[in-house]
């Protein structure tokens, strides 16, 4: 009972972190996209500078292990490109889909129902993709590559971490550079993930889109396989989490007189259409590519680029790289007037 409500605690705080600086928000997702907004990119660096920086020491005090993410070499660049293509188009993370949720946003709630399908679907036809994912090549990481060198690893993180630091800032200057608020953002996101990793909380990194798999496999009875023997444990810890996500953002939401049922965002209107036909036909898709794109590269935005890549996880900074690619790629060619 402890475990859940502290799993419960921890979702609910990711959630108040990402309403906070509005990460959750489609207008600022698809924005980013089309590069007129960095909002995302800068908190994901600010974030995975200073946690880097913090996990490292806490790691090496014993008081928390490393969960590197293997490098699955087509599993992470096909996946990669995936999630960043469904990103764009759905305008939203698997994570911060509970966040808007919780606000009212009801393409959102359509993007969810596609990601669960594509969960199911891929539970079923995973022993049969193999291939597709690819060779494991292990755990690998800067800290197994230097084991036995600790003082030029813990050099070149700090190096490394101080230069996404200030990365964050210097790409922060665009119209929206008077908005603060994902300072603090991207802090508490590192605070988090490193609360999170500790030995005695939950001993794991964040997570949200193993969830969707698991939820689908239990709404239809199809836990005798391979596939869901894998994800229940780590599904059940991510179903909780964003269970909080939802909770918290929902008061707040309500708290702030802010909850609002909304299908068509300001920035679809803009460069889509009015059509909520279209809409949700594309959130449906954008759900859809987004968990199984996460689902062939083993993580997403929360569990590989922003936890793997505060262990400096080469699986997750090649997922990163492959998912803003799609994702801009994307957002200049689908918003395209």
């Amino acid at each position: 009972m402890w475990s859940f409500i502290l799993i419960l605690i921890l979702g609910s705080l990711f959630g108040i972190i990402i309403q906070y600086a509005e990460l959750n928000k489609f207008d600022v997702i698809s924005s980013q996209s089309q590069l007129k907004n960095n909002t995302i990119i800068k908190t994901i660096l600010l974030t995975i500078g200073v946690g880097s920086i913090l996990l490292s020491v806490i790691i090496g005090l014993g008081l928390a292990s490393f969960h590197i993410k293997p490098l699955i070499l087509s599993g992470v660049v096909v996946g990669g490109l995936l999630f960043g293509i469904g990103m764009a188009i759905l305008g939203y993370c698997p994570g911060t889909m509970a966040v808007s949720v919780g606000e009212g946003s009801l393409d959102a709630l359509i993007g969810i129902i596609g990601g669960l399908v594509s969960g199911f679907i891929f539970t079923i036809i995973y022993p049969h993709i193999h291939w597709l994912i690819g060779t494991n090549f292990g755990k690998v990481s800067l800290f197994s590559l230097l084991e036995h060198h600790k003082f030029i690893y813990y050099l070149l993180v700090i190096i490394t971490g101080i230069f996404l630091i200030w990365l964050s800032f210097a790409i922060s200057k665009d119209k929206f550079k008077r908005n603060k608020k994902w300072i603090f953002s991207g802090i508490g996101l590192a605070l988090l993930n490193v609360i999170v990793f500790l030995k005695f909380t939950t001993n794991r990194p964040i997570g949200a889109s193993t969830s969707y798999p698991y939820i689908a496999d239990i709404l239809t009875n199809t836990v005798n396989n391979e596939y869901f023997s894998k994800i229940k444990t780590p599904g059940y810890w991510e179903a909780i989490f964003l269970l909080g996500v939802f909770i918290a953002a929902f008061i707040n939401s309500i708290f702030k007189k802010e909850f609002k049922l909304k299908l068509i965002h300001s920035n679809w209107e803009k460069n889509k259409s009015n059509s909520r036909i279209k809409r949700i036909l594309w959130a449906f898709i954008g759900g859809f590519i987004l968990i199984f794109g996460a689902r062939l590269a083993g993580g997403c935005t929360s569990g590989h680029i922003i936890s793997g890549g505060m262990q400096m996880a080469v699986s997750s900074f090649i997922f990163a790289i492959f998912v803003f690619a799609g994702l801009i790629v994307t957002g200049k060619l689908f918003y395209k007037k």
